[in-house]
């Protein structure tokens, strides 16, 4: 059994995705301990549902709500396994002001808690990290393509894990959403996934045949070669000094793996032949859809005028002015394909350019009512969670929650791969 604690943890997608590779004769994972804090609002919406629908399951439940950055590491669990969706952010370096006192993060402290959790457990830090994030984490800042990133690997590296990452979208793998996150998995030395990699004559195998992600999720390569490099450097010179992160390059393929800091990256594309998920496959019973979510017809133009390419002139802090573009989006949104990705702000009767609207033939009131922003069940069903997780919440706040979820699916087949590969032989 994989013992883990789940950070950032939201309504539970990692724990759901987790979970369901336990049957009733075998629990293959189990959290151990969770946190979730959420600082923008008072009311932890997405705290209380992880606790109403855990504890049912797990009288025991271990979970704090709680800012993570000041959590006392010494209450957190020794593990096997951390998992988290932590924020993009800008995970800067610098020196710290004393001398001999090492370095500091600067703005990205989400980032820095998982790496000061790693660090404090040291001889038992966590064979396994399984960690998400927003794919244009491989190119950021703008001003240092990739040097986010590379302080991410190196401090890894430092810690004694070896690290893949890929480009996951759920859609290209069957699921009802697209939806594209950069998952990433470490693993530290003495695991045997660890062992795996260093036996290898050519690095390149593992992510190309028998790696954890490609097993999960294949994909087809159409270059031969990988960009090989190393992260040389401690943080700080990452942060501050290397050339090779600037606003043109973009180092990092949407595939990789780095060992003791050295870099073997390239692109793929998703390796699929089963038939593509779609929105239909999601949509309630029109008779089960409220009527509040049916757009009223004197409202029809100004949806679609919202969904319109557009410029905009901006000036940035700078000064600088410049025109910000929008392109044409479709409307209605097709249910014959996977949806759009959801965002935060899908709920509300307001109306926006990101919220699906859906076209959806009525048996009555049809020249009344003609389009339809998707229901909470149908948000949650795009996520993989079961129906109404999130019930008990205003429709806003359970759209804001998926907005921030992961696809469970996409977990769900990394578990399983990494549970195989885990296995001692």
């Amino acid at each position: 059994m994989i013992k883990t604690i789940e950070l950032f943890a939201g309504v539970g997608g990692f724990r759901l995705g987790l979970e369901a590779n336990n049957s009733k004769t075998k629990k293959k994972f189990k959290v151990i301990w969770s946190n979730q804090w959420e600082p923008s609002t008072k009311i932890q919406h997405a705290s209380d549902i992880y606790v109403e629908k855990f504890r049912k399951i797990d009288p025991k439940l271990n979970h704090s709500c709680e800012d993570i950055s000041k959590v006392d590491i010494e209450l957190i669990p020794n593990h096997d396994l951390l998992v988290g969706g932590f924020p993009c952010q800008d995970y800067s370096v610098a020196r710290a002001p004393f001398k001999g006192t090492g370095i500091r993060g600067q703005k990205g402290v989400l980032w820095w808690k998982i790496y000061s959790i790693l660090k404090a457990k040291s001889k038992n830090a966590p064979d396994y990290l399984m960690l998400e994030n927003v794919d244009r984490l491989l190119k950021s800042p703008t001003s240092q393509r990739g040097r986010d990133f590379a302080i991410m690997l190196a401090s890894l590296s430092d810690l004694g894990y070896i690290v893949e990452w890929r480009v996951i979208n759920a859609a290209d793998f069957g699921m009802p959403q697209r939806r594209k996150r950069v998952f990433i998995m470490a693993y530290k030395e003495e695991s045997p996934p660890f062992k795996t990699i260093t036996k290898l004559t050519n690095a390149e195998d593992w992510i190309r045949s028998t790696g954890t992600m490609q097993k999960a999720f294949p994909m087809k390569f159409d270059e031969l070669f990988f960009n090989n490099w190393s992260i040389s450097g401690d943080l700080v010179d990452i942060s501050e000094n290397n050339k090779r992160y600037n606003s043109k390059d973009r180092p990092f393929g949407n595939v990789g793996l780095m060992i003791d800091r050295e870099v073997f990256t390239t692109n793929a594309k998703a390796d699929y032949k089963k038939p593509l998920g779609k929105l239909a496959d999601v949509l309630i019973d029109e008779k089960n859809v409220p009527g509040e979510f049916f757009i009223p017809e004197d409202q029809y133009e100004e949806w679609e005028a919202s969904k319109n390419s557009k410029k905009i002139p901006r000036k940035s802090k700078e000064g600088f002015e410049y025109l910000y573009s929008e392109g044409k989006m479709s409307f209605p949104d097709s249910i014959e394909k996977p949806s759009r990705t959801i965002v935060t702000g899908e709920g509300g009767k307001s109306v926006s350019r990101f919220k699906h609207v859906i076209n959806v033939k009525l048996k009555s009131n049809l020249k009344k009512y003609k389009y339809r922003r998707l229901t909470p069940i149908e948000l949650e069903r795009l996520n993989g969670f079961p129906d109404n997780w999130t019930k008990g919440i205003p429709d806003s706040k359970r759209a804001f929650l998926m907005g921030n979820a992961l696809v469970i699916g996409v977990i769900e087949k990394l578990a399983k791969s990494l549970y195989a590969s885990s296995i001692k032989k």
